[in-house]
């Protein structure tokens, strides 16, 4: 599965909102879409399914603020679109 998908499939059920997947820049900590404890298990979920090593503490907040940023932190991360 592309990472796009991924991240967003992982969002969906950790937030319980479709609209991370309609706008992908949705401030996500601003309309309070996500909060710390989401992060972690986000985190974790993504970390899971990629097989790499993600830490709360590698994650600075504003580059986690909005779907676009995880999913450019990811590929970049792994490397595939």
């Amino acid at each position: 599965m592309p990472v796009k998908e991924t991240v967003l499939k992982e969002l969906e059920n950790i937030t319980g909102t479709d609209e991370v997947r309609k706008n992908l820049d949705l401030d996500l900590f601003g309309e309070k879409v996500l909060d710390s404890l989401g992060t972690v298990e986000l985190i974790l979920a993504l970390s899971e399914d990629f097989s790499i090593e993600v830490t709360p503490g590698q994650i600075d907040r504003e580059l986690w603020a909005t779907p676009r940023k995880i999913i450019d932190y990811f590929q970049e991360r792994v490397k595939q679109p």
